[in-house]
C-alpha cells in the first residue's frame, strides 16, 4: 500500500529552532507518531497564520505533508495554548522540564504512545490549572518512567528479591529500585531513602491523579523524594537535564 503523501497528527510542541530566514524547525510529540520533527516554511514572517500556534507547550492538531527529509506543516490549529504557563516565569520552568523530560527520553518516529501523549497535556493542563507543580511534576515523572519502561522496583528489594521491610531502605539506579539494609549496607553507589519517602514514592507509582494529589510529604520528605528522581533520572539519561538547575535558581 501506498504511504499517503500528507498525514494529520495530534500534537505538542516540545521546542522550536530558526532555520533560514523565515523558516522554523519543530519538534513536536504526537499522539499517532511519537517524536517526529518539521518544517514550517515562513513561520517567522510577520503575517503568518501559522506561527501563534507553533510555540511551545501548544496543544494542536497539525497537517503535515511528507517531505524528502522534514514533513512540511501545511495547516495547523491550536486545541489548547495553555496560556497560563506563559505568564508566570515559575510555571514555564515547570512545563518546560515536562518537556524536556520527555524530548530526552524519546526518540524521533520511534511510533506513537497515546498513555505518554495523554499524560504530557494533562501534565501541562494541570501546571496551567495551578495545581501544586512539586506534586504534579513528581507524578509525571514516576508515570512516564513506567511509561518507558523504566519502572523503578519499590516494594521488594532490587537484589534479594525479598519484601521490603516498614523501615529506612536504600535506593540503585543501577539495579532499578529499592535495595534492603541488608543487602545495602557498604555497598557503593546507593542512596538513603526514608521509609516516609518512600511511602509516597509508591504512592504515585499506583494511584491515579485525583488519589495521588491527597499525597502530603513533610518539606524534607518532598527534598529527598525530588532529589532521589534527579539521581535516577540522571543515571537513566547518563546526563543531567538543564531545566532543573534554571528552576533552582529561580526558587534561590
Amino acid at each position: 500500500m501506498e504511504t499517503p503523501r500528507s498525514f494529520r497528527a495530534e500534537a505538542v510542541v516540545l521546542r522550536h529552532a530558526d532555520w533560514g530566514e523565515a523558516d522554523r524547525i519543530l519538534t513536536l510529540y504526537t499522539r499517532e507518531q511519537g517524536k517526529i520533527r518539521a518544517i514550517a516554511k515562513g513561520a517567522r514572517k510577520m503575517r503568518s497564520r501559522k506561527a501563534g500556534h507553533l510555540e511551545p507547550f501548544n496543544h494542536i492538531t497539525v497537517q503535515l505533508a511528507r517531505a524528502r527529509d522534514l514533513a512540511i506543516v501545511t495547516q495547523v490549529e491550536t486545541l489548547d495554548a495553555y496560556l497560563p504557563l506563559r505568564e508566570e516565569l515559575m510555571l514555564m520552568g515547570y512545563a518546560s522540564y515536562a518537556m524536556e523530560l520527555l524530548d530526552r527520553f524519546t526518540y524521533d518516529e520511534e511510533g506513537g504512545n497515546s498513555i505518554i501523549f495523554r499524560l504530557l497535556t494533562e501534565t501541562l493542563a494541570r501546571l496551567a490549572g495551578q495545581i501544586e507543580p512539586w506534586l504534579v511534576l513528581r507524578y509525571y515523572e514516576m508515570r512516564l518512567l513506567d511509561s518507558l519502561g523504566f519502572r523503578p522496583q519499590l516494594f521488594t528489594c532490587s537484589h534479594c528479591q525479598r519484601e521490603i521491610m516498614p523501615e529506612d531502605q536504600y535506593f540503585s539506579a543501577s539495579a532499578g529500585g529499592v535495595i534492603c539494609p541488608r543487602c545495602g549496607n557498604g555497598l557503593p553507589g546507593l542512596w538513603p531513602v526514608s521509609m516516609g519517602a518512600l511511602k509516597y514514592l509508591r504512592h504515585f507509582q499506583r494511584s491515579n491523579f485525583n488519589d495521588a494529589a491527597r499525597a502530603q510529604p513533610t518539606l524534607a520528605e518532598q527534598r529527598e523524594i525530588e532529589t532521589l528522581m534527579q539521581a535516577n533520572l540522571t543515571y537513566l539519561l547518563e546526563r543531567g537535564l538543564n531545566t532543573p538547575g534554571f528552576l533552582k535558581r529561580m526558587q534561590a
